[in-house]
């Protein structure tokens, strides 16, 4: 191949990527945070969930994204795996809008569509306005690259080795299905690839049948992002990486043994073979769906079996996926997912310490201080990606989230520091074998179940969007305070009269004051919800 036709195939392969790049970031600024509500809510129906990632994809081009978006939303517990397994279904799908758009053939117009777009994206004062250019600018772009592919690969029919490589394709099923899951896996981009077919097509250097090959193994080829951005992850999350490799083989196994029927039925849906390959890859992923969006539980059910629960349940581990930054509604989700498993481990902490209130356990000891560690990872790591993100161009409501949840995190890691103060506490207990009266652990145990109460009221409130809950939580912080001081006046009076030894005493005062902290960090947390100014509260 000549360096000239080298440099041209990537220099239009890189002008195509970056076009789909660009318009796919304008699309998702636009949208903003309404894809990520859309998945979390509406995905309960197998059906909807289908034509959900079809939609989302659609408007992020890109079935990659969308399937490691799913991922972690599988990881963070906001998805299960059927449901997942019907949005990588519709992802499919969605994923041939790309190539639908190609076949248009609108080359000529491609700097159109930059200059249209060019000019609101740079002198725009709305930032719609701005993100509509960049969606503008992104098109043209993209059919610049096809059309420099094009200019690049037509001297290729006069090469010895391109006429080499047709003859296996035409020969051999299994070399183009090779030759497409491989370039997929590598540029990471379905869509490219298939453009790559496209523009040989166009040229009259490939015949479709010739084509389909390759485009099955795109196919599998994609599945490698999500596969990739599994790993770390939950069982459930790389159960569902590994049920769109699943999907995608089970497809391909499929058709393939009826290519010549299939190649029947797209050479008569068009003329042109841009617009054929197009087709066949909408009509193969439709077909697909269709097919195996029967057998989704059956699906579920064997990779739950290829890939098994580990016997000792999850580990406590931070996962973020760095490549979602490219992404920052879908990465600002996954951090949102991140810190509220950290809110809940923070909840578990208090839980357990109520469990050792009585009799404090080493094992529950222990348990307290691992919560603890894992937390203080949780924020480390959630903050580092936050300033990541923080490098990308966010629009308004991801900027107003980028900054509540640096306020959530601050607030959810000084409860579990409390919590370490309550187990300190109770350690002490244990060592120095102090007893608690039997009214003093039960107000205790009470206190505690009101804590424990209002702080999850606050979690709550951002896990399931409910106002009510940020409200009650906001009210009851004041309640937490009298309790407090209710329980200090009558554990002192205990005191006076020789009821309690005074390490039970400096013990129970100590865990009440860690408690009514905690309280003060739940109201904060539900300050941020309803969108008050967030004060200090005592450390």
């Amino acid at each position: 191949m000549a360096v000239g036709t080298l440099f041209g195939l990537l220099g239009g392969l890189g002008l195509f990527l970056y076009g789909m790049n660009q318009m796919g970031d304008g699309l998702q600024k636009i949208a903003g945070n309404r894809m990520r509500h859309l998945l979390e809510v509406l995905t309960s129906n197998p059906i909807i969930g289908v034509f959900l990632g079809a939609f989302i994809t659609a408007i992020i081009q890109s079935s990659s994204a969308t399937t490691v978006m799913v991922v972690g939303f599988v990881n963070a517990g906001l998805m299960n795996l059927p449901q997942a397994i019907s949005v990588i279904m519709g992802a499919n799908i969605g994923t041939t809008i790309t190539a639908q758009l190609i076949a248009f053939d609108i080359g000529a117009y491609a700097l159109v569509f930059v200059a249209l777009g060019a000019l609101p994206y740079l002198v725009g004062k709305r930032k719609r306005w701005r993100y509509l250019g960049q969606v503008f600018a992104g098109f043209g772009i993209l059919f610049l690259g096809i059309e420099t592919m094009k200019g690049a690969m037509a001297p290729l029919s006069d090469t010895q080795a391109f006429a080499n490589l047709t003859l296996r394709m035409s020969d051999n099923w299994l070399y183009g299905l090779t030759m497409g899951t491989v370039m997929t896996a590598i540029m990471q981009s379905s869509s490219a690839t298939i453009g790559i077919i496209q523009s040989l097509a166009g040229e009259g250097l490939i015949t479709l049948s010739m084509a389909l090959p390759v485009l099955f193994g795109t196919n599998i080829g994609t599945t490698v992002t999500a596969l990739i951005s599994s790993i770390g992850t939950s069982v459930t999350a790389r159960r569902a990486a590994a049920s769109h490799l699943l999907f995608n083989v089970a497809g391909t196994l499929i058709f393939l043994p009826l290519l010549p029927w299939f190649s029947k039925i797209v050479t008569s849906t068009s003329h042109a073979p841009i617009r054929q390959i197009a087709n066949a890859h909408t009509l193969f992923n439709v077909a697909n769906t269709l097919v195996l969006l029967p057998f989704a539980g059956l699906l579920a059910y064997t990779v739950s079996k290829l890939i098994p629960a580990k016997p000792n349940g999850e580990e406590l581990t931070l996962h973020l996926d760095s490549r979602l930054l490219t992404t920052p509604a879908v990465a600002l989700e996954q951090a949102f997912s991140e810190v509220m498993r950290m809110g809940q481990m923070a909840l578990e902490m208090l839980r357990v310490a109520k469990e050792n209130i009585t009799t404090p356990t080493e094992d529950g000891l222990a348990r307290i201080l691992e919560l603890e560690e894992a937390i203080d990872e949780y924020e480390a790591g959630i903050v580092q990606y936050l300033v990541e993100l923080s490098k990308r161009s966010l629009s308004e409501d991801l900027a107003e989230r980028h900054r509540q949840l640096y306020h959530l995190i601050n607030d959810i890691e000084r409860v579990g520091d409390h919590g370490e103060n309550i187990q300190e506490l109770l350690a002490h207990k244990l060592a120095n074998e102090a007893v608690f009266s039997e009214t003093a652990t039960k107000e205790l145990e009470e206190f505690l179940d009101y804590t424990m109460e209002t702080f999850n009221l606050a979690l709550l409130a951002w896990e399931k969007d409910d106002p009510s809950c940020a409200l009650t939580a906001r009210e009851r912080e004041p309640q937490i305070d009298k309790q407090e001081e209710s329980l200090r006046l009558s554990h002192i009076d205990r005191l006076n009269q020789n009821l309690c030894s005074p390490i039970s005493g400096v013990i129970f005062l100590d865990i009440i004051s860690n408690l009514e902290r905690v309280g003060d960090h739940a109201a904060n947390i539900a300050d941020v919800y309803v969108g008050e100014e967030v004060h200090g509260v005592r450390s």
